[in-house]
């Protein structure tokens, strides 16, 4: 589909969605006097349903863009540019085949172009990188392969790169891009450890180079539509938001595929351990990284970022006070050291939006985490408010509290009921969703998969790359740049410690550091594979 909107002719095009379907009040029939509560609802909560971000043009020479990392999600965001495997197209088409209502390669090839060209590719498992190779060289554009990373950045060849390894080793090649002037979008989360937070952040403001957090999103109508919401008033004061994992199969639980071709030939093992603990050639910890401190981030840094972040571009609460984490590994015991189910509470003492209450009754806000990787049962993120709650997925519902203050005579005139919603806003309503798997529906409702433009079903990733490579051509501002990734990571890392150690982490709002504890190294711990609770490491 066109991408290339403007704000005006997304104002136009708004008159062809379905809107009776899209916004509406669950009370209101075809009757005069339900069709009247109901514009006197949406009167009384004066919401706007968002509109996408206006993009500049990407006219001019293409941005030349090299891969770091060419695993699953490599491939996903190498689709978003426009880029697809051989694979991966004759997959489409045999599924297109089976099921003619499927409209995978349709979409791909009906995105818009992007005006990129691929120029490098830097992964360690020889398989992955020659899969790159065959599918994206062509006569016009000769793609390279780089062996170290380091060579790729200081190329000169490569205007801008995509980072898709082991969290280990995000800060480090975010780092030497952005020291090296080339623009970087970079997976979450956007470090692995404290010290490399504060370091990256430092190399990204010095640097001329567009930096931006993949967390996509932050481009989805129904996330822009909750912060219209929130900033009007619409819930009250929000004391509790619910967020949550629910997974339950082999995938969710990171058990990805092990391919034989792997292989201390076709594999070069020692890089892939980088700064991690020298252990001898492992497929497991090679496929499933995920599964370990050392090189992944757990429940806290992979999936915990996206439910965090996600609010925080609603809410903009920021980094929390203090937290506390708990759980363990009580659904795989396959070896992995990072918990399979976690439950994170990060409190916001001083947080308030205002309230429809008198003035100083209501302060304070506390964000619950909860997850497990052992049970699908969908449990939707809840924004809880003195007036009403909000559900927010890829759609948003709104229920009034039965003692709201801000609908007290609605409610009393029964023009609301607490059993019937008073708004809810769906983008793709009438638009039918395909959904591949459990772990899929998971990514779905939490927005990370697609929004919709004009009653189409648009990728979000491809969305959030369009943002970065627009701010590169234009100088716009990215969505979720250095200061946003540096508030997920810290509290990521905060909510990391809290489990290590079995205590309460706090945030020094001042000083901007975590506040020490007496005795202990916190990333130390934080990278540590001591069980919990016995993962002390003493500063020497």
């Amino acid at each position: 589909m066109d991408m290339k909107w403007t704000r005006r002719d997304l104002i136009k095009g708004l008159g062809g969605l379905p809107i009776l379907g899209a916004v509406w009040y669950a009370g209101a029939a075809n009757t005069v006097g339900k069709a009247r509560k109901r514009s006197e609802i949406l009167e009384t909560l004066n919401i706007q349903p968002s509109l996408p971000n206006a993009f500049g043009g990407l006219g001019g020479d293409p941005i030349k863009v090299g891969i770091i990392g060419f695993g699953i999600r490599g491939e996903q965001l190498c689709r978003s540019l426009g880029f697809a495997t051989k694979g991966w197209k004759e997959r489409m088409a045999q599924l297109k085949e089976e099921n003619p209502k499927h409209t995978g390669l349709e979409d791909f090839n009906n995105q818009e172009k992007l005006n990129v060209t691929l120029v490098g590719i830097c992964d360690i498992y020889d398989v992955r990188a020659e899969k790159a190779l065959e599918s994206f060289n062509t006569e016009d554009s000769a793609m390279v392969r780089y062996t170290n990373y380091k060579d790729m950045l200081r190329s000169g060849d490569v205007d801008a790169v995509i980072i898709a390894t082991p969290d280990h080793w995000h800060a480090p090649m975010a780092i030497e891009a952005l020291n090296n002037g080339v623009h970087v979008y970079l997976e979450k989360p956007m470090s692995h450890t404290i010290a490399e937070t504060y370091a990256l952040r430092e190399a990204a403001q010095n640097s001329s180079a567009v930096f931006a957090v993949g967390h996509q999103h932050r481009q989805t109508l129904s996330f822009k539509t909750a912060e219209d919401i929130v900033n009007k008033g619409t819930l009250g004061h929000i004391s509790l938001i619910q967020t949550n994992t629910n997974r339950n199969d082999d995938n969710g639980a990171w058990n990805y595929t092990i391919e034989e071709e792997a292989n201390e030939r076709t594999v070069d093992w020692k890089q892939f351990l980088g700064n991690a603990p020298e252990v001898p050639f492992n497929k497991n910890h090679f496929f499933r990284w995920r599964k370990w401190w050392a090189y992944g981030s757990g429940l806290s840094g992979d999936l915990l970022t996206h439910d965090y972040d996600r609010l925080n571009c609603v809410l903009k609460m920021g980094i929390p006070e203090s937290v506390m984490a708990s759980g363990g590994v009580y659904t795989h015991n396959d070896g992995r050291n990072v918990p399979d189910v976690l439950q994170v509470n990060m409190e916001y003492p001083n947080f308030t939006l205002g309230s429809s209450q008198k003035k100083g009754k209501e302060k304070g806000m506390t964000f619950c985490y909860s997850a497990t990787l052992g049970n699908g049962f969908s449990r939707p993120t809840i924004l809880m408010g003195h007036d009403a709650t909000m559900e927010l997925g890829n759609r948003l519902t709104i229920w009034p509290d039965r003692s709201s203050t801000r609908y007290g005579k609605l409610l009393e005139e029964g023009k609301m009921s607490p059993a019937i919603p008073i708004y809810q806003y769906d983008p793709g309503a009438n638009v039918p969703d395909a959904i591949a798997s459990a772990t899929s529906q998971y990514f779905a409702d939490k927005g990370l998969m697609w929004t919709y433009v004009n009653g189409k079903r648009v990728d979000s990733t491809f969305l959030h790359l369009r943002e970065w490579l627009g701010a590169i051509k234009n100088g716009d501002k990215v969505s979720c740049g250095i200061q946003e990734g540096f508030e997920e990571a810290i509290a990521a890392h905060m909510a990391g410690v809290s489990w290590k150690l079995g205590r309460r982490v706090e945030w020094d709002k001042e000083q901007q550091i975590i506040k020490p504890m007496e005795g202990v190294d916190l990333d130390a711990v934080l990278l540590s594979n001591e069980p919990p609770r016995k993962a002390y490491i003493r500063v020497s």
